[in-house]
């Protein structure tokens, strides 16, 4: 299967990986994650890792832990820029600081295909960097999450960036765009970033596998006759073959790509962090 490699980022570097863990550079504060997609041995040692690291995180459970700190001058809260969007970082308790980095592949993609005369749909938004590119692109943005303080975050990403008006949806992702649907509005892209599992408002089970084909649907549905639509998926229970199965079966007369997201360490090893669907 084809893999898609997300480069060239000045500002984070995944310095290497291994034993479930990932060592990465984010401007000058350096971290150690748990990343279950390292299974492979790392070239570095555990020793080498802490030696260069400011930060390395204990898991408590699957979904949380604590940072555990190596480096008492390293900042907890900082910034870090791509092609002069801003993202402010900073350590919380689920592991992650604020940014996915392997999207950079993607946001370079939204830029290529977006202009001032484009409207744009981030679903499943987070901290808005898919937002932030688009609207940099001068596409109109609406970026839905269901978090009242991640959408916060990303407007504050925004404003960093010295970017304006995106439309900020405080909503459950699949529900808004099947809104969109019957209102019958349309865009030029989207990109959606769907969780593998989770518990909703009402205490309703989520389940990316299950879901999925809704999604599929529902997005396609919003498009413009040449519009693009990017799916980052991160389940073992949802393949390469099941995706170009539901694909396959609602998307006609256009390209899809179907491949695993993936990134190159400094030291040399592969790591590859979910399925990646492109429709354009």
């Amino acid at each position: 299967m084809a893999r898609f490699f997300a480069e060239n980022w000045e500002d984070y570097e995944l310095i290497d990986a291994g034993n479930n863990q990932k060592l990465e550079r984010w401007g000058n504060v350096v971290t150690i994650r748990p990343e279950r997609n390292a299974y492979f041995t790392p070239v570095l040692s555990l020793k080498e890792w802490k030696k260069e690291a400011d930060f390395i995180f204990n898991e408590v459970s699957h979904t949380k832990g604590d940072w555990k700190v190596l480096n008492a001058n390293a900042p907890t809260e900082w910034k870090i820029s791509y092609k002069n969007l801003i993202f402010n970082l900073k350590l919380t308790k689920f592991k992650h600081v604020g940014l996915f980095p392997e999207q950079v592949f993607n946001w370079d993609f939204i830029s290529s295909k977006l202009s001032t005369s484009s409207r744009f749909l981030n679903l499943f938004g987070y901290t808005g960097g898919a937002s932030l590119m688009a609207r940099k692109s001068g596409a109109e943005v609406y970026h839905c999450d269901s978090v009242r303080q991640i959408n916060a975050w990303a407007k504050t990403n925004m404003e960093d960036s010295s970017l304006d008006h995106i439309r900020w949806v405080l909503d459950d992702a699949l529900k808004f765009a099947q809104r969109e649907l019957k209102r019958g509005n349309k865009y030029d892209g989207i990109i959606m970033d769907p969780p593998a599992f989770g518990i909703g408002a009402k205490k309703e089970r989520w389940k990316i596998e299950d879901k999925f084909p809704e999604l599929l649907e529902t997005t396609t549905g919003l498009l413009v006759n040449n519009g693009f639509l990017i799916a980052n998926t991160y389940s073992p229970r949802l393949d390469a073959k099941k995706i170009k199965a539901y694909t396959s079966s609602v998307v006609k007369g256009k390209t899809i790509e179907i491949g695993t997201l993936s990134r190159k360490t400094t030291t040399g090893k592969i790591l590859e962090y979910g399925e990646l669907t492109r429709i354009y």
